[in-house]
């Protein structure tokens, strides 16, 4: 319910500013309205996903290593850490996930609004497409709150009274129900709205057909992760049954291994159902746009999103979950005297705490595996979604390339024959760009790595040295709140530097060349696309693992336990951190880019290639020195290390490795 509030407002609201822009905006300003504004979301969600996820994975490492350092419970009142990590629940796991969401929703609806604008000859044709996605948009939305309801009402008379439920069934039904309502409504829509199109009938159903590719990999792809991720799947069960004997050594490697798998499977998935949606665009749309494949491939991206609110819902769902269960161990209400007795008197129950937590572990399980299964959906939305963005880009140089050959005296088939000479890997230029995208793709995984880690040192730095375990109660509010400025301090840098990169990295690449920052801009969808989904499954694979271990092995405490949360904080910044800020980086990357290439362009024709390619140096050289900071002005140190071990010299040996894991370090 918390999630579908969030995702109805969100995709409600969007709605209403692209309608607004559409509407009452100049014909000659929208299509900047329309860029500037998918601009601006990409930007307000990449700094969102980045610093979010940064703060919610410090915080959060932070916290579950005093599980093993100390042997105390999860969300242990007594730990400084734990306010930092609900905090984090909060900044990482749903405001950022919801920014995104915001954001993907409105990029690919301005990619297809601008490949109509760019790809479509026929004024009337652009109108009814336009009409049509938007009412197709609004058909959505309604079809996420009536499958809402009816999956409500089933779910609460099927489990109202039971004393068992599997948490996941009740969202997988959702999920499912609202793809195959939009389905149906799509193909009826679009037969009251387009059934002769361009002068032929059989085009409404084809063009549904595609969108409800992008639907139903909406569904099937969630499916496809949880076969990676849930506490249900051998790959899961395979991580623990690795620790039993190689500790975190082999739950770590067993991890890599279900996140790589799952990036083959998902990746044949995406390119099969994309292939579907070719097949359906060679089937008549030619005689209406150029390019109709890539049309085809930007409404796949606006099938995947069909389902806007329940997947904001259903990845929300995750931190509500384990911010319940925070907030009942935060509360120490199993230690309120007669508290049994009150809650029997007021609300007429009969009091099972030892219950309680088990229902709130596997309500989190639930909530880790549908957090896991919305983060491929919204990058293979994106990578899909950029395809158009991207055609936008060729689109204009092919245009801008044929006018200067006709300029020069040749004719417009030279000049598409030296357009198609550029784009091809005949060019060392695009082909370099292609290998240049990949670096940039490790050298952010690394760089939002760092940030954690260093991050993730002082917190727990802090919390070891400010932890009282023998009198208090719970944790004073000055060291909870230290923990969250450390969070909040190394979220900030980490941000700062990362997207400043991002950002003169764009410049600098569109200013080389224009197709070289073609070759770019494909490759860091096509490395994104396959490191993203990689590291969010792996993560998500140990994260369950760790939640098999303690509710249904029921082994807290012990060595295999420890390896399984050595192996969920590894996990950590690859689900929560690189993996899911690569969707927005790629988008805004792409909307900043087409306005970029255009600049470098115009500036190459009026002041020369000499000044441009000044510029380019000018801009690499800035990234580089962000890169750089992103590193050596993150990284731990080495005077650190060097004054532990001093330290560690001064400090006898039996004061090291205290037999009572409770000491109080203060």
């Amino acid at each position: 319910k918390s999630g579908m509030s969030i995702g109805m407002m969100l995709i409600s609201v969007e709605l209403f500013i692209m309608l607004c822009i559409l509407l009452f905006i100049p014909g000659d300003y929208a299509g900047p309205c329309f860029i500037g504004f998918a601009i601006g979301e990409s930007l307000g969600a990449a700094a969102l996903r980045i610093a979010g996820g940064i703060f919610t994975k410090i915080a959060d490492i932070g916290a579950d290593l005093m599980k093993i350092v100390f042997k105390i419970k999860e969300d242990d009142a007594r730990n400084p850490g734990v306010i930092a990590d609900c905090t984090g629940d909060n900044a990482g796991d749903s405001v950022g996930p919801s920014a995104d969401g915001f954001e993907t929703y409105g990029v690919t609806g301005v990619a297809l609004i601008t490949f109509i604008l760019l790809g479509v000859a026929d004024p009337q044709i652009q109108v009814q497409l336009l009409v049509w996605i938007f009412i197709m948009r609004v058909m959505m939305v309604i079809a996420s709150a009536l499958s809402y309801f009816v999956n409500e009402g089933v779910t609460k008379a099927r489990y109202a009274n039971a004393d068992v439920m599997n948490f996941e069934k009740p969202l997988t039904n959702l999920v499912w129900l609202t793809s195959i309502v939009s389905v149906v409504l799509t193909y009826l829509v679009s037969y009251l709205m387009i059934p002769d199109l361009g002068g032929d009938g059989t085009l409404w159903w084809k063009l549904a057909s595609i969108i409800s590719c992008g639907t139903l990999a909406g569904a099937i792809i969630p499916e496809l992760v949880k076969v990676f991720t849930s506490v249900e799947s051998r790959h899961v069960r395979e991580v623990v049954t690795s620790s039993r004997e190689g500790g975190a050594s082999l739950n770590i490697l067993s991890g890599l291994v279900a996140g790589n798998f799952s990036a083959y499977w998902i990746g044949i998935s995406i390119v099969a159902l994309m292939s579907i949606a070719y097949l359906f665009s060679v089937q008549g749309l030619g005689a209406l746009m150029v390019a109709p494949a890539v049309f085809a491939f930007g409404l796949v991206a606006f099938g995947f999103l069909g389902m806007g609110p329940v997947t904001i819902a259903v990845d929300s769902y995750g931190p509500v979950t384990d911010n319940a269960q925070s907030v009942y161990e935060l509360s120490l209400i199993e230690q309120v005297p007669d508290i049994e007795a009150e809650v029997k008197r007021d609300f007429n129950m009969t009091v099972n705490f030892n219950r309680a937590k088990d229902l709130l572990e596997e309500n989190d399980g639930a909530g880790n595996t549908f957090k896991a299964t919305a983060k491929p959906v919204l990058i293979g939305t994106a990578v899909v979604g950029v395809t158009t963005l991207i055609f936008s880009i060729i689109q204009s140089l092919r245009i801008e390339t044929i006018a200067e050959a006709v300029a020069a005296g040749q004719t417009q088939a030279e000049g598409t024959a030296a357009f198609f000479e550029s784009i091809s890997l005949l060019n060392p230029l695009f082909l370099l760009g292609l290998i240049t995208g990949g670096s940039i793709i490790y050298w952010f995984t690394g760089a939002s790595t760092q940030a954690v880690t260093t991050g993730a040192y002082r917190a727990v730095e802090f919390i070891k040295d400010n932890i009282n375990l023998e009198t208090a109660e719970r944790a004073s509010v000055a060291d909870s709140k230290r923990v969250v400025q450390i969070c909040t301090q190394y979220a900030q840098k980490g941000m700062f530097n990362i997207f400043l990169t991002i950002f003169f990295s764009t410049l600098a690449f569109a200013f080389v060349e224009p197709f070289f920052f073609i070759g770019y801009l494909i490759s860091i969808a096509i490395f994104g696309l396959y490191q993203a989904i990689f590291m969010a499954n792996a993560g998500g694979a140990w994260d369950n693992a760790k939640k098999i271990v303690e509710v249904e092995l029921k082994q807290k405490g012990t060595p295999l336990h420890d390896a399984t949360v050595v192996g969920d904080t590894v996990g950590d910044p690859f689900k929560d951190t690189s993996s899911v800020a690569l969707n927005p980086v790629i988008k805004f990357t792409t909307l900043f880019g087409l306005l970029a290439v255009e600049l470098a362009v115009q500036l190459t024709k009026t002041q020369g290639p000499t000044i441009t390619h000044i510029l380019a140096a000018a801009f690499f050289l800035v990234s580089m020195f962000f890169v750089y900071r992103s590193f050596y002005g993150m990284r731990i140190g080495t005077g650190d290390y060097r004054e532990a071990v001093q330290e560690e010299k001064q400090v006898p040996v039996t004061a090291q490795v205290p037999q009572d894991p409770v000491v109080n370090r203060k």
